[in-house]
Formats: C-alpha cells, structure tokens, sequence
C-alpha cells in the first residue's frame, strides 16, 4: 500500500494510483479515530467535496467509515467551497470537517483535508496523531465501515445545503450596499471549481452587473491547472477588456485563493492585493492591532504596521499559521503571498470569495482604480518589487545544497551588509536597506523556491542573482542547477 503523506495542507495524491477508495478509508478512520480520541466525536463532521472527479462519490466513503464509528455526518448535498465547509463546522457545532479537494493541483489530482473544530486549517498537532493513527490502520489492513443505507436508517447521516448561512454570514463582513451604489460591472471566473454560483449570486443579488465565464463544472478544468495566476486568467483579462468591466475576480478549484484583473486586463498579485487590503482596512474602516504574514510574503505590510503602531507577526509558509495567529493574537487581516487572506470576524480559513468580495467593497468605497491605490502606497511608503523564482537541481544535488545551507551564514549580499538572518521556514535574509530574500526546498520537487523583495528592480535583480550562484556552488561539479 503507498505511503500517505501529509503536506503543508492536508494529502494529495493522483486518482487511481494512489487517491484510492481503500486510502481514503485508512485516512478516514485515522480522522474519526483521533476525534474519538479527543472526545469530539459527539459533536459530529463535516464532510464536503470540490468538482474533481469523483469526488462526491469519496465523500459517500468518508461517510461510511464515519458513521461506522457513530459519528453524526453534515454531509454537503453538491460541490461547496472549502471555506464554506469551514464555516459549515461553526454552524454545526462540529468536531471538525473533511474536504475532499486538490485546490489548485492538475485535475488528475484529490486529496483530503481535515479542518478542526476551530474551522480552519490542521496545525501539526492536530495531525501528527492522525499520521501516527494512520500508520497502525495501514499495518493491519482493516478499515470499519457501515454501509450508507444502514447509516441513513440510524440517522447518523444529514444533507445539508450551506451556502445560505455563509452568504448570511458573510452579508454581515462586507458593505454590499457601497457596492450596490456603486453600480460596478464585474466578470467572475470561477474555473470550473467550486466557486461556481457563489461570487455571482452575492454581487447580482445586491445590484451588480455580473458576466461569469468558466461556470460549470468541468473535472479537467477546461486543460487547465484551476489556479488564479496571470498566466491561467488571460481569457479573464480578455473578457474584461471586451466587456469593459470594472473588474474580474477568479477562484481557485476550491475557491480559498482569489485573483483580480483591472480594466486593463492587469493582473493584482496576492501581495499586491494584501497591501491594498492592509491599508483599506485600516484608513477606510478604522480598523487595527496585529497583521500576520508568512516568511514570503510581502514586507510592504511591515512598512504600512510601523507607520500606524501596528505589530507584525511572521510565520512560516502555510495558512494555518496565519489561522493561528488570528485565532491566538485576534490579527485583523492574514495573508499569504501565494493567494490566500481572511479577515477579521470570519472564520480562520483562506477565502478567495471573502477577498473578492472586499476587493469590490474596497473599489466602491473609495472611488479610485486598484492602481490609483497602489501608487498612492507606493508614494507614500516607497516602492517594492516582489518575486518569486525556482531553482532546479537534481535530488543529490538538493541534499547538497540542504546541508550546506544549514553553516550558510553570509555577512553580506549584492554588496549590502545582512542585519538578521532566520530559519523559522527556510533561510531568509534581511539586509540593512531592508531588502530580504527567502530560500526554501520544495518538500515534493529537486526545487528551491528563491523569494526576493526589494527597492528596485535592479537590486532585487542582484539579490537574485547572487543567490542562485552561491546555491549552485553548493553543488558536485557537474550537477544541473537551473532557473
């Protein structure tokens, strides 16, 4: 039987070689066995599924092996967002919530998500007795399960339909009635995920001109990665232009990412879309404390915290440190640079719907362009060029450069003197003019993920540069190290 290894957000594997019935069993009973563990087994779950294939007919297995252990099952009666499934956990009262999705990965992919009783993404230590369960399940080749029919003639199983307490929910966080005055015409993009029928109802439902592209489901994604990145939203610029909308907002295959296009077809990266929200929140709503950020994500948000008396925490690389930090630290706003963000009064899960919905608010509100915002940041705070680039290598060559980066200690980079280092995910070094870059190996890929930020165009260009050289002379003579 394959190892079932859990990433920075749950397990994912390919349809039929690995995401098996039989699998999705063994993890099934590792989750219900840990909620019996942790005495919230009475409290029931949630189980939801996204448009992949055959994900609603997962969901039925993940059914079976709950109810076997007379756990009460919320089971999602079609596809449903993850944050929405999280939310589902706060209505129910549940011990937690299974999401079947895959998110953003190629179609050929599913996995298993597991989100708590405090409805957001699994910390380590809630899914270290899961993996530790797991293993014992898989040696003894035994999974206990009810057949559904019997489940439903006890009562254990319950269809519910969520979407109406979140669009309640969420009428509440967000000023539809700017938004309705501002009579905007936006273009959706769901990507044939789960988004579909979410973003259109809200904004139609409070006067806006929608057009939605991508809004059926589709297992294969239209040949596409269901990812909200410039590279995979180009038919969304192309509508947008055409239409000449206000704006297109796209989701993710689970929709807890977002993207944004602006009227001319420009695409908002999520770092960019954090220091918009940062600033709106704060000057717009009055609203302030504690911003949580991961290691890679954008220092524009340190600079707009010490101009307000704000604190900053800094976490590593995955959304449920950012839930953490909101849950524990109450931070109004959370962010990664890979696309996700919630805010405060939500629930501590990534949401792409949520941030589209206060990208519009926060365009209605003020009156002014994404990139009128934008410079306005920039004018008053300086200016900050972000980007990410991978380094390839082969799998002895990625062993090499692991080990040598742990005595990596430089006092210097592209000629400017480093003030700290920190290996909290990572290495990441911050220089004396607050330049900083982040080096950190791939947990799946021979791939170093290099994240630089800086002043200027031609810096971040020599901060890249001497990186990448001292990485790949790290490496035997002759190993392949490549952008």
């Amino acid at each position: 039987m394959a190892e079932i290894t859990f990433g920075t957000d749950g397990w994912r594997a390919i349809i039929a070689e690995d995401f098996t019935f039989d699998n999705v069993r063994c993890v099934s009973q590792a989750i219900a066995t840990h909620l019996r563990d942790e005495g919230l087994a009475d409290r029931g779950i949630v189980i939801g599924y996204d448009t992949r294939f055959l994900a609603e007919k997962f969901a039925l297995v993940v059914a079976e092996v709950m109810t076997r252990y007379n756990i009460q099952v919320y089971l999602c009666k079609t596809h449903t967002p993850t944050p929405v499934v999280a939310h589902a956990v706060t209505v129910h009262n549940a011990g937690g919530a299974v999401m079947l999705t895959a998110s953003h990965n190629p179609a050929e992919y599913l996995g298993i998500k597991f989100i708590p009783a405090y409805a957001g993404p699994a910390l380590p230590a809630d899914i270290a007795p899961i993996v530790a369960c797991l293993v014992d399940i898989q040696k003894s080749g035994t999974v206990d399960r009810y057949s559904l029919t019997h489940a439903w003639e006890k009562g254990l199983v319950e269809t519910i339909e969520p979407m109406e307490e979140y669009v309640n929910h969420v009428e509440k966080l967000i000023d539809f009635s700017a938004i309705k005055k501002s009579g905007i015409n936006v273009v959706v993009d769901p990507m044939y995920g789960a988004g579909i029928g979410y973003l259109d109802e809200f904004l139609t439902k409070h006067g806006c001109k929608v057009e939605t592209i991508n809004n059926k489901r589709d297992p294969l994604f239209g040949g596409a990665l269901p990812e909200p990145t410039a590279h995979h939203l180009k038919a969304l610029a192309e509508k947008v232009k055409e239409t000449k909308a206000d704006i297109g907002v796209a989701l993710d295959g689970d929709a807890d990412r977002l993207g944004v296009i602006d009227p001319s077809g420009r695409y908002y990266s999520p770092n960019e879309i954090l220091t918009l929200f940062m600033e709106y929140l704060i000057e717009s709503r009055g609203w302030e404390g504690t911003v949580a950020r991961t290691v890679a994500t954008t220092h524009m948000l340190d600079r707009i915290a010490d101009h307000h008396g704000f604190s900053i925490v800094e976490t590593p690389v995955g959304f449920k440190y950012i839930g953490q930090a909101m849950r524990e630290q109450d931070a109004f706003l959370g962010g990664e640079e890979s696309g996700g963000v919630s805010i405060r009064g939500h629930v501590p899960e990534k949401d792409g719907i949520l941030g589209c919905l206060l990208f519009i608010e926060m365009l209605a509100k003020t009156g002014k362009t994404a990139a009128q915002l934008l410079k306005e940041i920039s004018d008053n705070y300086g200016p900050l060029y972000s980007e990410r680039i991978d380094l390839r290598t082969t799998e002895e060559a990625k062993k090499d450069i692991i080990n040598n980066m742990e005595s990596w200690e430089p006092k210097e980079l592209a000629g400017t003197p480093v003030v700290s280092q920190s290996r909290v995910d990572g290495l990441k070094i911050v220089l004396e003019n607050g330049n900083w870059c982040l080096v950190r190996a791939s947990g799946t890929e021979p791939v170093f993920r290099i994240y630089v930020e800086a002043d200027s165009e031609e810096e971040k260009k020599k901060i890249q540069q001497h990186v990448k050289q001292t990485l790949c002379s790290q490496t035997k003579e002759g190993e392949p190290c490549t952008i």
